[in-house]
């Protein structure tokens, strides 16, 4: 038995974290990270490289400060895989088909109308079929890491004719261009809905229900109203994904992830039936991450409420749009802050067993309950030979 399938012979506090991906599970040690997706034949396609650090100065290092930086990586790595876990598992391909059929039944559609009028629509060029030589995939396909530490795409060889090969720079650079300024707009609205959900409307809603004066006599009230109304848009969100079938595999993915770390820092043999067992709530999560950055936030902006009730003038006070917009504007300035403190209480819950580090458990914990699904076993298994390469052989990972 190799040294990373050993077997931990006490309870541990490990710094290994994951995420879910599309059909497939990522993790993340201090030295290794690895993913393990399933492809469109079910096989585990497994990657690894070792994991990206940045030396930063010190003052990056410092708590409440190293919060926001490690968020940020882990918001960077995590897309990528998420990228390539779509490419893995043939969510790219299934779209493309889909694709392909709507255009077919419109050109069906079309042609019917066509044909009642009497119109012989022309026939639309199709491609040359291209002879493509499938590489063997074994049950478990292991990928090299490249010298960038970067997950390597598998490589299919295609004949292609002289002309196409021209034409092909130029196409790509079309298509990457087209991808990058779609995922740019994306990224752009996702914000703005985002500033709208989670910070504009709930300090609005908040001034209507507590009448005019909210600004200047319930100060507090609006603080902790604007909160409560945030996380029911955050449990409502997630509530209503939930319902959705790849979202729901997504939060299985999740559950595995959670039961294989929680199988590891136990102690016990990472098998499909030792992690079967275990819970699927971690108070190191992701989730537990965002429910207590809102709750953060409402501690914050009592005072910042205040504060606002003594400097700023009358009739902005009594304008309800006004002051919703500096408030919003606050809250968006200080959301480092709030990463910053709520990475913090992450990491003391995830260092500590006792009462105070349950009750700032408690509310990740009940959001899990959406947000993590209970796996089946090809969703364990995954977890599992995600986590046996992230697991260094000098206990570095230990918190």
């Amino acid at each position: 038995m190799s040294k990373k399938d050993k077997n931990i012979s006490c309870a541990i506090k490990t710094s290994i974290g994951g995420q879910a991906l599309m059909e497939g599970i990522m993790m993340r040690g201090p030295k290794r990270t690895a993913m393990a997706v399933r492809n469109t034949k079910g096989e585990i396609v497994l990657e690894e490289w070792d994991t990206e650090t940045k030396k930063r100065a010190k003052f990056f290092k410092l708590p409440f400060v190293r919060g926001v930086f490690n968020f940020a990586d882990s918001m960077k790595t995590g897309y990528k895989c998420l990228m390539r876990s779509a490419e893995i598992s043939g969510l790219e391909e299934l779209e493309e088909e889909i694709a392909r059929e709507k255009a077919e039944k419109k050109r069906a559609k079309a042609e019917k109308k066509a044909a009642k009028k009497g119109i012989v629509l022309e026939e639309e060029p199709t491609e040359p079929i291209k002879e493509t030589v499938e590489p063997s995939v074994e049950p478990v396909v292991e990928t090299e890491p490249t010298a960038e530490a970067e997950p390597i795409a598998e490589e299919t060889v295609t004949e292609q004719p002289a002309e196409e090969k021209k034409a092909e720079p130029a196409k790509e650079e079309k298509k990457s261009a087209l991808v990058g300024g779609v995922m740019i707009l994306g990224v752009v609205l996702g914000v703005a809905l985002a500033i709208l959900l989670f910070f504009f409307a709930p300090t609005w809603i908040s001034t209507l229900i507590l009448g005019k004066n909210a600004a200047t006599e319930h100060p507090i009230l609006v603080a902790v109203l604007s909160g409560v109304i945030k996380v029911v848009l955050l449990v409502g969100y997630m509530s209503l994904v939930l319902l959705m079938k790849e979202i729901r595999r997504t939060f299985m993915y999740h559950g595995a992830e959670h039961k294989t770390i929680f199988c590891y820092e136990k102690g016990e043999e990472l098998t499909v039936e030792n992690v079967r067992k275990q819970r699927r709530f971690h108070p190191r999560c992701g989730t537990s991450f965002l429910i207590l950055m809102l709750l953060v936030s409402i501690a914050i902006m009592i005072p910042i409420g205040y504060l606002l009730s003594s400097v700023l003038p009358s009739f902005i006070l009594s304008n309800k749009l006004l002051y919703t917009l500096i408030r919003t504007g606050c809250s968006i300035v200080l959301i480092p802050v709030m990463m910053g403190v709520g990475y913090e209480l992450i990491k003391f819950a995830g260092r500590h067993e006792n009462l105070l580090t349950r009750i700032i458990s408690a509310p990740g914990v009940w959001l899990q309950h959406i947000t993590t699904q209970e796996p089946d076993d090809d969703m364990i298994e995954c977890a599992i030979e995600a986590m046996k390469r992230v697991i260094p052989s000098d206990d570095s990972d230990r918190l």
